[in-house]
């Protein structure tokens, strides 16, 4: 699932893309989960309207109008949001990968997954956002109008502090991990990150959360805050499905610790890393480093 790093580049590297351009057409798929505002509606609505800003917070992005209108996106866990002449196997089936020979490259073309379609009037690049599983989410927002799901949200991450996070454990017997995925407390911070930033603070991930002390909780923000800092800097995580807005891979998954290395020797001290599951999620530590 694309985190904040992943959808922090995806808006820094569309941002100069899209700020000062006015949607000419909208093309979608049929009505489905996807579409918390009808598809009809946006093919009817976004005509005419000009970007003039894009926003993330926490996990989601914000295209600002000049009209006081905003369009909420959410990646899912499979979404891809990116430009028309963005190339990369990741956009493409398994069976048209096979077919390729080596070092051949594809252009995607839309297909049954790409559920929202942008053209400008400009006759630039236009804007996909395509999702197999349909996790992702798209909304139209009236001026001033905002949405629960970004109601809810906690600080962002790279906003956070230490002291939050204090407040936010005392008297939970909940794992620590547990209390870094709830968006209500922390607002970015997915699987991955929180297995690296619990690593590189070192603090294993099944503590209670009520017994981190200040100390350890000032740590562990700050553990975080590097984690995706770097990870901004490398373009993201490439695992599985994403790439960024011009079809490239992020790089981050090069530099991983733990996340999805088990088994493997830790970079710190040699012994195999262990995977458990924490909350129905797979979750990877050092048992000598982390304590």
């Amino acid at each position: 699932m694309p985190e904040l790093p992943e959808v922090e580049v995806t808006r820094r590297k569309l941002s100069p893309l899209l700020v000062g351009r006015r949607i000419a057409k909208v093309h979608t798929t049929r009505p489905s989960y996807f579409f918390l505002t009808p598809p009809a509606e946006l093919e009817r609505a976004l005509p005419g309207a000009r970007v003039v800003g894009l926003a993330r917070i926490g996990k989601y992005l914000l295209a600002g109008f000049d009209d006081g209108r905003r369009l909420l996106l959410h990646l899912g866990m499979s979404g891809q949001l990116f430009t028309e002449h963005a190339s990369s196997v990741r956009l493409l089936s398994a069976a048209t990968r096979a077919s390729l020979a080596p070092d051949e490259q594809a252009r995607f073309r839309p297909d049954v997954h790409t559920h929202l379609r942008l053209e400008f009037e400009d006759d630039g690049p236009e804007l996909l956002f395509r999702d197999v599983r349909k996790f992702g989410k798209v909304r139209l927002l009236a001026p001033g109008q905002s949405d629960p799901r970004l109601d809810k949200l906690g600080t962002d991450a790279l906003a956070a502090t230490g002291a939050e996070l204090f407040a936010a454990t005392r008297k939970r017997r909940v794992a620590v991990k547990s209390v870094l995925l709830a968006q209500e407390v922390i607002a970015g911070i997915g699987n991955i990150y929180a297995d690296e930033a619990l690593y590189l603070a070192k603090l294993r991930p099944k503590r209670a959360a009520g017994r981190l002390t200040r100390a350890e909780c000032d740590t562990l923000i700050a553990a975080a805050q590097q984690v995706l800092l770097r990870s901004i800097e490398t373009g993201g995580s490439s695992i599985s499905d994403y790439l960024a807005p011009d079809g490239s891979d992020g790089a981050y998954q090069d530099e991983r610790h733990v996340y999805a290395r088990t088994g493997e020797p830790c970079f710190g001290c040699g012994l195999a890393i262990k995977r458990i599951v924490i909350g129905a999620r797979g979750t990877h530590y050092c048992p000598r480093c982390q304590r």
